[in-house]
């Protein structure tokens, strides 16, 4: 007699094909959306650096004047 357990299941087989495919699907979308995020915090953390060393280069402006009322 055939032992029932070592019997291949065609509808598990499916339905852990399809879950595959699914978690599959999440897991790219989650990486895609990974990547994404660490390039614009990567973009947004360049773009801080060439502020702060462009506003170290160039000198401040200086304080304007205030008119005065005349009387």
């Amino acid at each position: 007699m055939k032992n029932p357990w070592t019997k291949k299941n065609p509808f598990l087989s499916m339905w852990l094909s399809g879950a595959n495919a699914v978690l599959g699907t999440a897991r790219g979308q989650a990486s895609a959306q990974a990547k994404r995020q660490a390039s614009a915090a990567v973009t947004k953390a360049t773009r801080q650096m060439g502020e702060l060393w462009l506003a170290s280069m160039t000198p401040s402006a200086q304080p304007k004047r205030r008119k005065r009322k005349r009387s």
